[in-house]
C-alpha cells in the first residue's frame, strides 16, 4: 500500500532540548498514517526523521542547533580503543560479575539526550497534532487499494519509460543506493593521495577471513538471526592461534566465548513493533516499566510525562509497513525493539528501523542501575555488528544511521566517534565524509558540505503537478486537484511539502487533503 501523509507545515519558536533555547527550534513536519520502508529510506536521505508517526525535518539554516543526518559505514568500521574497553568491560561482567565503575576519560559520552526526544516529543504532545484523517478505516483502505489498482493499469504505459530509465540508473550504481549519493566531492588531505570517502585499504587475506567468519556465523545453527544477536556466551569461531597476529574484529570482541560457569547470561532479542506479535505483547509491561525508570532517572521526566500513552505514541507506534521480500533480510523490513535480556530480565531496549539500505537507530532506553556497562555505547556497537550481519544476505543494506549529529551541542558529538562516517549535505543531499565537514562546522553552525558550487539537489521537486493527492477517497495528480479546488492559499503549503520530500516521494506518497 502507498504511504499516506498529512503535511503539518512549519513549526517555529519551540523549546530546544540541546541548547535549552526556549524558542529556537524550527522544523517542518508531517503525520504519516502509513509509510513504506522505501519512502522512509528516501526521506531520511533528505534529512527527515521520525518520532513515532510524526516525521519531521529541521529547517537547517534557521534552527538554533542544526541537526545533520549521520551514517556510519559498518563494513569498514574498526572499534576504537574506548569502544574495545566497553566491550571488554561487558565480557568481564558476564564472565566473572566484575564491575568497573570508573569511566575512562577517552570513552565516548553516553547518549544522555537522544535525538527526537526533548523538544520534538513535547512538541507532538503539546500541539497534540490534530489529523483531519482520523484513521485509515477499512473502507478507506479498500478505496485506496482500488484507486491504486486503477491508477496502476492506466499509468503502466506512461511509467514504463521512466521505470526502464530508473532501473538502468540502479543497475549502473549496482549498490542499490539512491542515485544522487554518488556525487560526493572528495578532497584529499594535503600531501596525501588518500581518498577519505573510500574505505581504508585492507589486505585481501583479511577480507577473505572476514567473509569466512561472517559466513560461519550464518551457518552456525545458533547463529540464525536471533542466535547471532543473542548468544553472549559461545560464539568464538576460530581457535586463538588462528587469529593471534591480527587485531580482533568487532564480532570477536562481542562474541568471545565465556566460561561454562559464567556469572551472567546476556541475550539480545529482535522483536517486531506490533501488538499482534506475541513476544512484543508479552514483554510490553516490562519494557514500559524500564522506559519509565529510564526517563525519570536520566531525563528527570515527571511521571505524568512518561505514561503508557507517551511510550506507545513515541516508541511503539510506527508508520512503517512491515515488508518481507524474498531478497530482504530474514527478519524483514520495518520497526523493531532489540531487547537486551540479562539473566531473564530486560535491561535495555534499542528501538530500530530496518530499511532497504540501512539499520536506523531511533532511541535507546536502559536500566540506570546498569549505567556502569556503558549501554549506550555497547548497544551502538551491537547495532553496527547487526548491520554487518544483515548485509551478508541483503548486500545493499550496508549503513548504520545514527540519527542527527549536532556539532554545536557537546553532548551530541559522541556520534562522530563511530568511524568511518558521513554527514548529509543539507542543500544537495549527498553524503560527505565527516572529516571533511568538521573544519567548516568549527567556523559555522550551518554549513553546506558539498564543495562544488555548481551542484544542486538532484532529487528536487521539478514537476509539482505530478505530486499525488488523496482526496475524497480518490487519488489524483496535484495538477488536476488544483483546477478542481482553485484555492491559492493551499498552494504554498503543497509546494513547500514537494520541495522538502523531493520529486520521487512526492509522486509515490499520497498527500491527504480534507
Amino acid at each position: 500500500m502507498a504511504s499516506v501523509v498529512e503535511y503539518k507545515g512549519l513549526k517555529a519558536g519551540y523549546h530546544c532540548g540541546y541548547c535549552e533555547s526556549e524558542e529556537g527550534k524550527v522544523s517542518c513536519g508531517m503525520w504519516a498514517h502509513t509509510m513504506t520502508v522505501q519512502d522512509y529510506q528516501d526521506l531520511i536521505d533528505r534529512g527527515w526523521r521520525r518520532s513515532g508517526k510524526y516525521v519531521y525535518k529541521p529547517v537547517m539554516n534557521q534552527t538554533c542547533c542544526p541537526q545533520y543526518t549521520i551514517r556510519c559505514r559498518p563494513l569498514q568500521f574498526q572499534p576504537s580503543k574506548s569502544h574495545k574497553k566497553v566491550l571488554k568491560k561487558m565480557l568481564k561482567f558476564l564472565a566473572k560479575g566484575e564491575i568497573s565503575r570508573g569511566n575512562c576519560e577517552d570513552e565516548p559520552m553516553e547518549p544522555t539526550m537522544e535525538d527526537a526526544v526533548a523538544g520534538d516529543v513535547a512538541l507532538i504532545n503539546k500541539l497534540d497534532i490534530q489529523c483531519d484523517l482520523k484513521t485509515l478505516s477499512d473502507d478507506l483502505k479498500e478505496s485506496l487499494k482500488s484507486e491504486e489498482r486503477k491508477k496502476g493499469k492506466s499509468a503502466k504505459k506512461a511509467e514504463s519509460h521512466d521505470l526502464i530509465q530508473s532501473q538502468n540508473i540502479e543497475a549502473k550504481l549496482g549498490s542499490g543506493e539512491p542515485s544522487h549519493s554518488i556525487g560526493v566531492l572528495t578532497v584529499p588531505k594535503p600531501g596525501k593521495g588518500a581518498d577519505l570517502s573510500k574505505p581504508p585499504c585492507r589486505k585481501a587475506k583479511e577480507i577473505r577471513k572476514e567473509r569466512k567468519r561472517l559466513k560461519l556465523m550464518q551457518q552456525n545453527p545458533a547463529g540464525e538471526l536471533q542466535g547471532f544477536q543473542s548468544r553472549g556466551e559461545a560464539l568464538s569461531l576460530f581457535p586463538p592461534k588462528a587469529r593471534s597476529n591480527q587485531p580482533k574484529s568487532l564480532e570477536d570482541l562481542i562474541f568471545e566465548s565465556l566460561p561454562e560457569n559464567a556469572s551472567h547470561k546476556l541475550e539480545v532479542r529482535l522483536v517486531p513493533v506490533s501488538f499482534e506479535d506475541p513476544e512484543f505483547k508479552s514483554s510490553f509491561s516490562q519494557s514500559f516499566s524500564l522506559y519509565v525508570k529510564y526517563q525519570m532517572a536520566i531525563h528527570q521526566d515527571p511521571p505524568d510525562e512518561c505514561g503508557k500513552t507517551e511510550f506507545t505514541r513515541f516508541l511503539c507506534s510506527s508508520p512503517l509497513e512491515a515488508e518481507n521480500p524474498p531478497n530482504g533480510p530474514a527478519c524483514g523490513y520495518g520497526s523493531f525493539h532489540q531487547q537486551y535480556w540479562l539473566d531473564g530480565k530486560i535491561i535495555a531496549v534499542g528501538v530500530i528501523d530496518i530499511l532497504p539500505y540501512c539499520v536506523s537507530s531511533v532511541y535507546l532506553y536502559y536500566d540506570p542501575d546498569y549505567s556502569f556497562l556503558s549501554l549506550g555505547v555497547y548497544s551502538a556497537l551491537r547495532e553496527i555488528a547487526f548491520t554487518r550481519q544483515l548485509h551478508e544476505k541483503t548486500s545493499q543494506l550496508s549503513y548504520y544511521y545514527m540519527g542527527f549529529y549536532i556539532h554545536s551541542c557537546p553532548k551530541m558529538k559522541y556520534k562522530g566517534h563511530y568511524r568511518p562516517s558521513d554527514l548529509l549535505c543539507p542543500e544537495t543531499y549527498v553524503w560527505v565524509p565527516i572529516e571533511q565537514c568538521l573544519p567548516s562546522l568549527e567556523n559555522s553552525k550551518y554549513c553546506r558540505f558539498n564543495q562544488d558550487p555548481e551542484a544542486v539537489d538532484e532529487g528536487r521537486s521539478k514537476e509539482p503537478d505530478r505530486l499525488q493527492v488523496f482526496h475524497k477517497k480518490a487519488i489524483l495528480p496535484y495538477g488536476v486537484y488544483k483546477k478542481q479546488r482553485r484555492d491559492p492559499s493551499e498552494e504554498a503549503s503543497v509546494l513547500q511539502y514537494a520541495s522538502l520530500v523531493g520529486q520521487t516521494c512526492a509522486e509515490r506518497m499520497l498527500l491527504f487533503r480534507s
